[in-house]
């Protein structure tokens, strides 16, 4: 059976992953879902101002020392595929599998900053104006949503190589937004390289929740997605 950590991304906490925990651990596999610091409810300003993507990562070292994980799955939505590549790099062999879902996936030296649209550099700039430290969520979604440490989506990664040892490497592409999102020109550089495994669905960013079952299925390893 897998082990399941599930990371999440901007300005979402674990409650995103809701619709597909329980679909991974009915079929029998352990499932961690994280709250990234500085996006939790208590988190203080301090914390929120302090956070990077070093701090990320971390909280996903420490789960897998915490709960003695040696063969984990790794799971990124969106920003958060910044983090697991982070944490990957840094996990002395304990990552088995990393599925980016609708994620950046990083090259060395790269940030979300720099990774992603000037549009949505706008909105990093926007949000954060109001403290200079914490980006507000874009209008509409989730009310769950918190303010996100800005820091995070602008520290630089730095990755050693041990981040492309990971066994196997995965990157779904949700086809329902091609005229907002940033992970086209990712999509077509993962789907030509042969260490790369994508797939695509057809829903909006947020597929956790439009099509939980497909994003299970997708994880669990069934048909559901195009490869």
């Amino acid at each position: 059976m897998a082990t399941f950590v599930l990371v999440p991304g901007g300005w979402h906490g674990a409650w995103s992953y809701d619709p597909v925990v329980p679909l991974l651990e009915r079929a029998g596999h352990t499932v961690h879902a994280l709250t990234l610091t500085g996006l939790r409810p208590d988190d203080d300003r301090e914390t929120v101002a302090a956070a990077n993507l070093d701090t990320h990562a971390d909280d996903v070292l420490r789960l897998l020392d915490r709960a003695h994980i040696a063969n984990a799955t790794l799971v990124g939505h969106s920003y958060g595929g910044m983090v697991i590549a982070a944490a990957a790099d840094r996990a002395a062999g304990r990552v088995a599998r990393l599925v980016h879902l609708d994620a950046y996936v990083p090259r060395d030296g790269e940030s979300c900053w720099s990774a992603t649209t000037e549009a949505y550099r706008q909105v990093f700039a926007a949000g954060a104006a109001a403290t200079g430290y914490a980006v507000q969520p874009p209008p509409g979604g989730d009310p769950r949503r918190r303010p996100h440490p800005l820091a995070s989506f602008l520290q630089t990664i730095r990755l050693t190589g041990e981040y492309d040892k990971v066994p196997r490497r995965e990157f779904v592409y949700c086809a329902g937004w091609e005229d907002r999102t940033p992970f086209a020109e990712l999509r077509t550089r993962l789907a030509a390289d042969p260490d790369w495994h994508v797939h695509d669905l057809p829903t909006g960013h947020n597929a956790m929740r439009e099509a939980p079952e497909a994003v299970a299925g997708l994880l669990l390893g069934a048909p559901g997605g195009k490869e």
